[in-house]
């Protein structure tokens, strides 16, 4: 089951790294849902507050046209 975490632990970070791939979830403000996987090498952890990631444009980018109209994203690993 997904949770919520407002750090992460060292068990989050490690678990982060051992991935190949990830998800990222994003939503437009009248409904229309988007979940891309993501993957190569465009994640980094910055700290255990902050997480950075590298958005590569693909075929029509609904993530970053989502992210234009609301700041909202779930990232799935």
């Amino acid at each position: 089951m997904g949770g919520k975490s407002a750090i992460l632990s060292d068990h989050h970070i490690s678990f982060i790294k051992d991935q190949n791939i990830f998800f990222v979830g994003t939503a437009a403000t009248k409904g229309t849902v988007n979940v891309s996987p993501k993957g190569l090498d465009t994640l980094r952890i910055v700290s255990n507050k902050k997480i950075i990631w590298l958005n590569l444009t693909g075929s029509g980018n609904e993530t970053a046209a989502h992210l234009m109209q609301n700041n909202r994203m779930t990232l799935m690993f």
